[in-house]
């Protein structure tokens, strides 16, 4: 997983084609579902150094075709077993408490043996990965009783840092909000628990609130603008608040469509946080992480399913939201991050969840809080 939110920081976007006629003005489904297939048969040359994260490349194949209804194209045997065969698996349960983390690898070169000299030389189970093969075999139906739980939730807890927070692997690495909620989401569809103590989970993710300020009347700590940071101490952020909230909503500590239940005591101040949020749709109808930064396709669904969550989806511009995305939507199929750009995968399955979000007709419901339909979401 990247170590920034954006696939590609840019500081500006290029400017968009002065040809209008160049921009499609309805959503191209078709074109998506040829765009995913293309990636799902050979990934291009440029996505060679993403070689590591093979496996969140999958899930973006996989569950983008899922949401736009064209998982038959797909072998879905073929894709399980493949999944599984990156699953780390210890010589014998000792091992279990070694210190590794026993999940999913990112690809067939995180499997490489050690060296000579007893130095990994790839990066072992990510928790990334390991919620990217779940969501994938919860996508094609594998029967999760199949799946070695334990040695996966066991070896998780490992990973938890005394303040709450969890490293993405055993060999250490930065902790932030993406890899709590990651845990969180293992959790959730293994049905356990176990992997990771909830309450210390819940401090670390109210300790990214940025500058605290006791809201009277309300349990609840807040930042002054009422978001959260990817960290402790960092600005609020629209990716980190997607993995902030979601994580509380699998854990359990917060239910659905607060904002109609702003009766009900919250340990988040909800219209704060809506106001933040809100004030992301720009002027150009898209959604951008932060102030003073350029509408980007991916916060279609980070602030989108962050608003479903909370309820407040309802507040947003969805006419002039749809407009933006249809600026970035390639001619060839996919989105760019910016209207006029080349479209990218991980650009192209946010594109394509936002238009889930929006209700387009012909693509199946979202499950916000983990990323994948409601139909895998449920196993129904």
């Amino acid at each position: 997983m990247e170590s920034e939110w954006e696939w590609e920081p840019m500081d500006e976007p290029p400017s968009p084609p002065s040809d209008s006629n160049s921009q499609t003005h309805v959503f191209d489904k078709d074109r998506h579902v040829t765009y995913l297939e293309m990636m799902y048969q050979l990934l291009p040359w440029p996505y060679q150094n993403q070689e590591i994260n093979r496996l969140t490349l999958a899930y973006f194949v996989i569950s983008g075709l899922d949401l736009l209804s064209a998982l038959d194209c797909v072998d879905k045997e073929a894709v399980a077993s493949w999944v599984l065969s990156l699953q780390a698996h210890p010589k014998d349960n000792a091992e279990l408490n070694d210190g590794q983390f026993y999940g999913f690898q990112g690809s067939r070169t995180s499997q490489f043996p050690p060296e000579s000299s007893g130095d990994l030389s790839h990066n072992s189970s990510h928790l990334a990965s390991t919620y990217s093969a779940l969501s994938i075999l919860k996508i094609v139906g594998y029967n999760f009783s199949n799946i070695d739980s334990e040695r996966i939730l066991t070896s998780m807890r490992n990973l938890q840092q005394p303040d709450g927070s969890f490293m993405p692997l055993h060999t250490g690495a930065e902790t932030d909000l993406r890899f709590t909620y990651c845990a969180a989401a293992i959790c959730f569809m293994l049905e356990d628990w176990r992997g990771m103590d909830k309450e210390k989970a819940k401090e670390y993710i109210l300790n990214c609130q940025c500058t605290y300020t006791y809201i009277q009347l309300m349990p609840c700590f807040q930042s002054y603008d009422g978001g959260f940071g990817i960290k402790p101490g960092s600005e609020s952020h629209g990716g980190g608040i997607y993995c902030a909230v979601a994580s509380l909503r699998l854990m359990g500590f917060i239910g659905v469509d607060l904002l109609s239940n702003s009766a009900t005591p919250s340990i988040i101040n909800v219209p704060l946080l809506l106001s933040w949020i809100l004030q992301r749709q720009a002027t150009d109808g898209g959604f951008q992480g932060r102030p003073n930064k350029d509408s980007d396709t991916c916060y279609a669904f980070w602030i989108g399913a962050t608003l479903r969550i909370l309820g407040g989806h309802k507040f947003i511009d969805e006419k002039a939201l749809h407009g933006f995305l249809l600026t970035c939507q390639y001619e060839y199929g996919g989105f760019s991050k910016f209207p006029g750009e080349i479209a990218d995968l991980y650009h192209s399955y946010y594109g394509i969840t936002a238009f889930s979000l929006l209700g387009e007709s012909g693509m199946n419901p979202l499950c916000v809080e983990l990323g994948i339909t409601d139909r895998a979401a449920t196993g129904i």
